[in-house]
């Protein structure tokens, strides 16, 4: 039954309106008019750029009766019309003019409209490729091994102050920049980490309030980063084939005209960081001066590829007062900031100067109080002699004098600090703030229901979400930082459905490619050092390739991650099929990871996944106007043979039973038509049969809730999202008291060997909000435009809602049971889309 919106409140039974926590203020016609889903960027290098709005005029039913104008005046007296092809979005085709400003809206004199103009909205050109840099690539010369960060810097005179003034800026590295003192934009760890050899991202920064008549002061302070890692760790990251000294470029422009660009001009000296590793962390001397300054010396690019950063910086997103837990005299404090977050901590304190503060951090606390790292630095081996794992340290420049650190080129996994000083320092001279700090997504979904358990589920996965989004989406903030591109793929529901994120994964997408080599094949960890290549970790790891565009399809109902990795999937699947032994099978990689206790064949688990690939890659065809039918013959012999060699028809269970193999069969459509059932009524008996336990590892919690709610089973799925005993989710949040989710389903609060900070098991929000709640979007209408509701009416919960501020609008669902326990249902969806029940 699908209907529009003006007739949804009759087609679904619905009770009095429920008011959505978005706005619900009446709105403009057209609004939320954004360029490559970001408002009002500056500095992008797309000839195609995307333009999306929300219409808010429901009923349109030839979207030719709306246009956009576009202008490089704002007043619009030099515009150009674009007529419309769809109702929200249009793609133009503008020239490669750099750093030229558009303004643009739509118009329409359909009824309602208004005035027939939406407000304006703007985007900025940066830089189309290495050629239209006047600058050059700059550096101190000194050797990778140096271990302080070099600070650059310049004298600059304007007669007087621009209209307009931007910073084109690039590292290999990170970079902090200053004019005259005052720091440029709120941004931490930039540029976002991409494989340096292929790739390097720039940002573009308004600089015009920082100017003044006269001279002006640039200072450039590089970081190490990913680019150059100072320690030895199980990827391979001192090895990088782009391993060197910071290096970057800069171009500062006034009203279109360069006046100022790196070359060897420019001074450079040794600054106060003196250390910093993006494992360890960030030394800084108070009392050191850069002095001594010299000319810097010309550097090779690390690239010829120079793009613009075109998702949002690394930002602080909250800060945390940390609570004084106890002190060892005064050399030694704890603190506790109640969440397991991810960033750096602010230290203000006075104290003797030369006086040496090591601030470590970690997730855990030892039985005597001080801190446990023994869970993360497992991977971790420094070179230098006084290095540790995840510690920041700061000497005070002067006596007695309040001062203030916080950490510029690292990040940390904590919820404890432990602070160790030279010289005593009493708590009380000592104020700490945590800084969370992430890719700032902005977050457009929620989840809320008449259970605290999974309510509190619900917010640890979000912040474990969040905890692992720093210009990638990594496995974990701490101990490795890797873009693990399994953890990726198995978590891209719950971020879709509550982050607005296509920017982030578009950049991800960029990274797969640089990374694929000559043959075919992908790194399981991406970017990568070289690490993570070869048959290991494998086509479940590799399915990401796959899975990450057809989300951001289905989520956005726009093709083009699909369409710029067409050429990689192609390669990847010359490479896929190279794995193939004799009976066309896969027996090698990494299947269902860290399972509870039964362990899922692997060759199985790989098997399936390659036919997943293929089965992708047909819709992808078609969706791109593609011939599909060779990758559709190849899902259908590979699902004859798993058929054929896994399958027992008789007791209707696949491989060794467990409950991942009887779930992931039936999440990919391997299971015949006339037996699915079957499988899923076994996979429920034995899931009821172990006490409504989980045992399974990532795949089968992508899975298993989902099979068993999608076959008839949702009370099952219930039972175990809701068990607060070892093993589950609410173990960690209730009997635990973790505040993120963890690496494994074996931990207690006496193991130690794992992080707890993993989001691979936290699919189960997605399940609450597409099976519980009910809200889901319609692949063969992708971007909600038509929204399929299946709400699952628990019988424990008295009400349960969700929103998701879609490509289109805000949808918001709610059901709830009356007085008499009849569940009663509410939607509020844009205008123009359609629902399905």
């Amino acid at each position: 039954m699908t209907s529009d919106l003006r007739t949804i409140a009759a087609a679904l039974a619905v009770t009095a309106a429920v008011i959505p926590t978005f706005a619900t203020a009446p709105k403009a016609a057209f609004s939320n008019l954004r360029c490559e889903y970001l408002t009002d960027p500056v500095g992008i290098d797309v000839t195609h750029p995307r333009l999306t709005w929300e219409n808010n005029l429901p009923g349109i039913t030839d979207p030719s009766a709306l246009a956009v104008e576009i202008s490089t005046s704002p007043d619009f007296s030099n515009s150009r019309i674009y007529t419309c092809s769809l109702p929200d979005r249009i793609t133009l085709e503008i020239d490669s003019t750099p750093s030229t400003r558009y303004y643009w809206r739509v118009v329409s004199d359909l009824p309602g409209a208004g005035n027939g103009k939406s407000a304006p909205a703007s985007f900025e050109t940066g830089k189309f490729g290495a050629s239209q840099w006047e600058a050059r690539w700059i550096g101190d010369g000194l050797p990778k091994e140096t271990e302080e960060a070099p600070v650059f810097r310049k004298i600059f005179s304007i007669g007087s102050l621009p209209e307009s003034a931007r910073a084109y800026i690039s590292s290999l590295g990170y970079f902090v920049m200053t004019i005259n003192g005052k720091r440029v934009g709120d941004h931490h760890m930039d540029p976002g980490f991409t494989g340096y050899d292929k790739r390097s991202l720039y940002v573009t920064h308004d600089i015009t309030p920082l100017l003044q008549k006269g001279d002006n002061t640039v200072e450039v302070t590089l970081g190490n980063g990913f680019a150059n890692c100072q320690s030895i760790d199980t990827w391979g990251q001192e090895n990088a084939p782009w391993r060197g000294r910071p290096i970057f470029i800069c171009q500062i422009e006034a009203d279109g005209k360069t006046i100022l660009a790196t070359d060897d001009s420019w001074e450079t000296a040794l600054s106060p960081v003196i250390f910093n590793n993006i494992y360890t962390g960030d030394y800084y001397d108070a009392r050191i001066k850069p002095s001594g300054w010299s000319n810097a010396t010309p550097a090779q690019a690390p690239n010829m590829n120079p793009v613009a950063q075109s998702m949002p910086a690394i930002r602080p997103v909250m800060t945390l007062e940390a609570r004084h837990l106890k002190s060892i005299g005064d050399t030694i404090h704890i603190y506790d900031l109640g969440k397991n977050i991810a960033g750096v901590c602010r230290l203000d304190v006075k104290g003797r100067k030369g006086t040496r503060i090591d601030m470590s951090h970690g997730e855990l606390l030892k039985a005597d109080g001080t801190l446990e790292q023994g869970n993360l630095n497992i991977y971790y081996h420094p070179l230098k002699e006084e290095e540790t794992f995840q510690t920041d340290r700061y000497i005070i420049g002067a006596d007695d004098t309040p001062e203030s650190f916080q950490p510029q080129f690292t990040y940390h996994g904590f919820r404890f600090v432990e602070l160790r000083s030279s010289e005593p320092i009493p708590a009380s001279d000592i104020n700490l703030t945590g800084v969370m700090m992430r890719t700032a997504i902005p977050k457009i979904g929620s989840f809320r229901c008449s259970n605290p358990l999974l309510n509190r589920i619900y917010d640890a996965t979000m912040l474990s979400y969040e905890d692992n989004i720093h210009s990638i989406p990594t496995d974990c903030p701490q101990r490795e930082k890797n873009g693990w591109t399994a953890d990726g793929h198995v978590a891209i529901d719950l971020g879709l459905l509550n982050y607005d994120g296509i920017t982030l994964y578009e950049k991800w997408m960029n990274d797969f490619a640089d990374n694929q080599r000559q043959d075919g094949n992908i790194a399981g960890i991406i970017p990568s050092a070289g690490w993570g290549y070869g048959d290991f970790p494998g086509p479940v790891w590799d399915a990401g390739l796959f899975i990450i565009p057809t989300a951001l399809y289905d989520y956005y109902g726009d093709p083009t991650a699909m369409r710029r990795l067409y050429p990689t999937m192609l390669k990847y699947m010359d490479w896929l099929k190279g794995l193939r032994n004799d009976e066309g099978i896969i027996t090698s990689g990494i299947g269902d990871w860290l399972p509870y206790n039964t362990v899922t064949p692997t060759d199985f688990t790989s098997t399936v996944y390659a036919f997943a690939d293929y089965k992708m890659m047909a819709r992808i065809c078609r969706i791109l106007g593609e011939d599909p039918r060779v990758w559709e013959e190849e899902a259908a012999a590979m699902r004859r043979r798993i058929n054929d060699k896994w399958f027992d028809k008789e007791k209707a269970l696949y491989a060794n039973g467990s409950q991942a193999a009887q779930a992931v069969a039936l999440y990919w459509d391997v299971v015949p038509e006339e037996d699915a059932q079957r499988v899923a009524r076994n996979l429920n008996d034995m899931v009821v049969a172990n006490g409504y336990a989980l045992d399974f590892g990532m795949l089968g919690t992508k899975t298993v809730l989902r099979m068993l709610t999608k076959y008839g089973y949702p009370e099952t799925a219930y039972r175990m999202a809701t068990r607060t005993e070892a093993p589950s989710w609410g173990y960690w949040t209730d009997k635990c008291g973790y505040t993120t989710l963890a690496e494994t389903w074996t931990l207690s609060p006496e193991f130690r060997d794992a992080s707890l900070n993993h989001v691979f098991f936290g699919d189960i929000c997605a399940w609450m909000v597409n099976d519980i709640v009910g809200l889901n979007f319609d692949p063969e209408h992708p971007g909600f435009e038509n929204i399929i509701i299946s709400p699952n009416y628990m019988k424990d919960l008295d009400w349960a809602e969700a929103e998701y501020h879609s490509i289109h609008g805000p949808i918001h669902v709610r059901w709830e049971r009356d007085a008499s326990g009849t569940p009663h249902l509410t939607v509020d969806a844009p205008a123009g889309c359609t629902v399905t029940r």
